[in-house]
């Protein structure tokens, strides 16, 4: 549910400052990344109407604020690229098969499926550490293990994760990975 109230203070150097809902509820915070428009600056006065939330303190905040006369506007939902994610299956299970037929050693299949357990488990510290702002792993890193062969990992940690996804030379710098394993 949506709340509607006026902007009583604003801390322009902190980016922060305080609803006083119309209601007369207690005052609510809000943060510059609250705001739908980030363009516009926030001024004493302002009509703001906000969805109710809670940080990771269990503190509550306003988001999805629209300024008077502004419609909120959603970002819509990124999509999951199932390709990716199809093309490590079929290549999993491709080398099972293969191994299955007597063609190549049992060690081949193992190995490709712990590298992609292992790419995806340093996906997910990554992903986990990029929200918490700590230490990060290189670039260089996730290609170097997708390049071993944690390929398949990482095509579904990139997904399901939304992690490493929408960067463009990261992904072609990735795909080049999948066509040195695929060969």
């Amino acid at each position: 549910m949506r709340g509607k109230g006026k902007l009583i203070s604003w801390n322009a150097e902190k980016a922060f400052g305080f609803i006083a809902p119309l209601d007369k509820g207690s005052h609510i915070f809000i943060h510059k990344s609250g705001f739908n428009n980030k363009a516009r600056v926030p001024a004493i006065n302002d009509i703001i109407t906000y969805t109710l939330s809670a940080d990771k303190k269990g503190r509550t905040n306003a988001i999805e604020a629209t300024f008077s006369g502004e419609k909120l506007t959603r970002k819509p939902t990124k999509k999951v690229n199932k390709f990716s994610m199809y093309l490590a299956v079929f290549f999993l299970a491709t080398i099972v098969i293969t191994w299955l037929l007597g063609k190549i050693p049992h060690l081949i299949p193992v190995t490709y499926c712990l590298l992609s357990l292992f790419t995806y488990i340093v996906y997910a510290f990554d992903k986990s550490n990029a929200k918490n702002g700590d230490w990060r792993t290189s670039e260089a890193t996730l290609h170097g293990l997708a390049l071993a062969g944690g390929w398949p990992g990482a095509a579904f940690a990139q997904q399901l994760l939304r992690h490493k996804s929408q960067k463009k030379e990261f992904r072609i710098a990735f795909w080049m990975t999948v066509l040195v394993n695929c060969r």
